[in-house]
């Protein structure tokens, strides 16, 4: 079924669907003004966004676009980074990005190509490496970049070229082109985007026949097999994501968008299928996805090793943005559950506290301490034990900064009947004649208070997500009138005429728990974690005694976590010592002595551990034998 598309009144969004259940809002019309995510914004925008455009002048990524093509450096992926930073600028609302553009500018070809690694005198010629080049993936960020400059400043130069790109991306894979996909899929979400912004009918077009041909074999088989890159079968058949992580979440995503704008209720109930599936057999505690090294990949069902987790960084954010357009496509709050589980705990947890190194990967079981990286040289990929400043392949903190920079795109949406909240945050909405003040220090606290402070003189309805982790405790919900209610998972509503001065608050139980794995992840079989409302909590060495390491750790998980000070939380339980002998094989009751004494086992928030130097963590924590 085909669209017709309009460009759509400006949005300040990634993601502006025509049609589905819900409508975003924008970053004109959210605002985050405290707490736990703006000190995370405030460091993006102070420290990271020049962190990281410092690095790629330092790297040469950024040169790459006006040197010699024999002093071109990184690797053949280095220009998307540089478009990822200046989509990162555009929603953080930076001008600095004016100069990179104007280089940029400098080498696209008359024809639209451009692209640094392939197609100039001396680089192999262009789309002769499908599998591995990543051409059509550098125009997909390229593309992201140019929609987000069109949404926040107008069309400029930016938003030129990443039109002439994508026009020329359909005269060459367009039908009678190129008959093949990309390694990598992004550039299908991206098209659709354009198409979004645009009102251009061919950028959809194009993006539904990338989908459409995925998984026919266009691509050779390879090392890893045509799974790897997801053209092992067609996008309709598939019931679980799998190969490469980020690849998958990208592909799903640009799926999504290709079922809502065509509204091909069939496709998007793949990606629907897809989705539960991994969440329910391929997903991490932290909303990780990706349990292979090797190819960056997804494992099979319940293999989710934690020591060996790779959970790559980039893979949350695709996550992220797999399940935002899920979330306003089907109005279903278990898309924003997911996403709020990524967001705190992975990441969160990738870049350090002032912004200036970054996790590639996310073990959840780090089991000797890290090494200090070296300030001023760039780590290999996903190898450094500690963040590090920049990395060979450094495709996670330009990810984490453009996520940052727009984050407040994914908190709220709406609807014919009224607002939607589905992530908290101490913030401002403003939309058409309603204007909210949510005030809440979520996550440490569960208390989210959202004060009207304009509103029609008809009745409408404020829906607030009460999270799955709920579940098994109490959430109340307190009307204007004072009224308490309890609600379950889900969606609590309250409609009304609403007067400015009303509030409503969500009282949200945040209190540790433990929580346990399906006995079929053999890896964490007879352990547990503890969450505390949405943030996973791990043991840290520094937190210990006497020098001692994670692996030490007992807890007894037949009496309660408690809260620590300062966000942390006290799990009683022991320090256990090993028998050391020359086989390591004994009965139960003999393989290691317990401590003379139980003792409070202070866990720090995931996202928080290996701020405070080298240490060993873990997450899912053996339990007590008595």
């Amino acid at each position: 079924m085909k669209s017709t598309l309009k460009a759509n009144t400006v949005l300040v969004v990634p993601v502006a669907p025509s049609r589905g259940r819900l409508r975003p809002l924008g970053l004109d019309e959210v605002r985050i003004t405290g707490g736990f995510w703006a000190r995370r914004r405030e460091v993006n925008a102070t420290a990271t966004l020049d962190h990281c455009r410092d690095w790629m002048e330092r790297v040469g990524w950024t040169g790459n676009f006006s040197t010699p093509v024999e002093e071109r450096r990184g690797r053949e992926f280095a220009d998307s980074d540089v478009y990822k930073l200046l989509e990162a600028m555009a929603w953080a609302g930076t001008g600095s990005g004016n100069t990179i553009t104007e280089t940029i500018a400098s080498a696209q070809e008359p024809d639209g190509y451009l692209n640094t690694a392939f197609g100039r005198p001396g680089r192999p010629p262009r789309y002769s490496d499908l599998e591995w080049g990543h051409e059509l993936y550098c125009y997909g960020h390229l593309i992201q970049a140019g929609v987000a400059e069109i949404r926040t400043r107008g069309e400029g130069e930016l938003a030129k070229i990443a039109q002439r790109a994508a026009d020329h991306v359909c005269a060459t894979f367009g039908p009678g082109g190129i008959d093949s996909v990309c390694g990598h899929p992004e550039i299908e979400t991206a098209l659709v985007e354009l198409a979004r912004a645009t009102g251009e009918q061919h950028y959809l077009d194009q993006a539904a026949l990338f989908i459409d041909r995925r998984g026919r074999g266009s691509l050779a088989d390879g090392e890893f097999g045509r799974a790897y890159y997801q053209d092992d079968m067609p996008v309709r058949q598939a019931t679980v994501l799998r190969g490469h992580a980020v690849r998958a979440l990208y592909l799903a995503a640009g799926a999504v968008d290709v079922a809502v704008e065509t509204g091909d209720e069939d496709l998007l109930a793949a990606v629907v299928r897809q989705w539960e599936t991994t969440v329910a057999r391929r997903t991490y505690l932290t909303g990780g996805m990706g349990s292979h090294h090797r190819d960056e990949s997804f494992g099979d069902d319940f293999v989710l090793p934690p020591d060996r987790a790779y959970s790559e960084t980039c893979a949350a954010v695709a996550s992220v943005m797999l399940s935002w357009r899920l979330l306003l496509a089907t109005g279903e709050p278990r898309f924003a559950d997911l996403a709020e589980r990524t967001l705190f705990n992975v990441v969160a947890t990738a870049p350090s506290e002032d912004g200036r190194s970054f996790f590639y990967a996310n073990t959840l079981h780090r089991r000797r301490r890290g090494t200090v990286p070296v300030a001023d040289a760039v780590s290999p990929r996903a190898e450094s034990s500690l963040r590090a400043p920049w990395f060979a392949v450094s495709c996670c903190p330009t990810n984490v900064a453009r996520t940052l920079a727009l984050l407040p795109a994914y908190l709220a949406s709406v609807d014919d009947h009224g607002i939607q909240l589905h992530q908290y945050a101490d913030a401002e909405i403003s939309v058409d004649h309603i204007a909210l003040r949510v005030r809440t220090d979520y996550p440490s606290d569960g208390i989210v208070t959202v004060r009207i402070a304009r509103s029609p003189d008809h009745p409408w309805t404020l829906s607030l997500r009460v999270p799955a982790w709920t579940e098994g405790a109490t959430a109340r919900l307190v009307d204007v009138d004072g009224t308490r209610r309890t609600v379950a998972p889900g969606t609590a509503t309250v409609t009304r005429v609403f007067r400015p001065g009303d509030e409503i608050r969500l009282e949200l139980p945040v209190a540790p728990r433990w929580i346990g794995p399906d006995p079929r992840i053999d890896a964490v079989r007879g352990t547990v974690a503890v969450q505390r409302g949405p943030l996973v909590y791990c043991a840290e060495s520094v937190d210990l005694p006497d020098g001692r390491e994670v692996d030490a750790v007992r807890v007894d998980a037949a009496a309660e976590p408690v809260d620590g000070p300062d966000d942390t939380v006290v799990a009683p339980g022991e320090l256990a010592e090993p028998h050391d002998a020359e086989w390591p094989y004994r009965p139960p009751d003999q393989a290691e002595v317990p401590s003379a004494e139980r003792q409070g086992i202070v866990l720090v928030p995931y996202n928080s551990w290996a701020n405070r130097g080298p240490s060993t963590m873990r997450v899912w924590l053996p339990t007590t034998r008595r």
